[in-house]
């Protein structure tokens, strides 16, 4: 495709020039840095291997406890996370975490039959 006119080369760079049917395509894997912590010893799973791709068998390498009870851990991960000091005040920290937890239900019970035990006795005395 000739013009009757001729273009500089800079102004010729900006023109579309005859483009390839279709685009190259780029793969990109990207690597999930999501870390698990284990709820029973406090070791921090941050490997290569997504935890989602751990066999059904894996177990914690400190503790032996089974995958299941792993979970997702979003604090940064620093050079010393399984030191034996670190794992242990990690592991107090997963404890009152979960005895709250736990806790929360029977408070709710609680407060359920003292609201319904207000409501009769302030239904009754009127």
């Amino acid at each position: 495709m000739h013009s009757s006119f001729s273009l500089s080369p800079s102004l010729q760079l900006l023109l579309p020039r005859d483009r390839p049917a279709s685009a190259p395509k780029f793969a990109m894997r990207t690597a999930s840095k999501q870390a698990y912590i284990c709820r029973d010893c406090g070791y921090i799973y941050n490997d290569k291997t997504p935890f989602e791709k751990l066999p059904d068998k894996y177990f914690c390498p400190v503790c032996g406890a089974p995958k299941r009870r792993f979970r997702e851990y979003t604090p940064a991960v620093t050079k010393n996370a399984n030191a034996t000091d670190v794992r242990k005040a990690r592991k107090a920290e997963l404890q009152r975490d979960e005895a709250v937890g736990k806790a929360l239900p029977i408070a709710i019970a609680v407060g359920v039959v003292a609201l319904a035990g207000l409501y009769f006795y302030l239904n009754n005395t009127f």
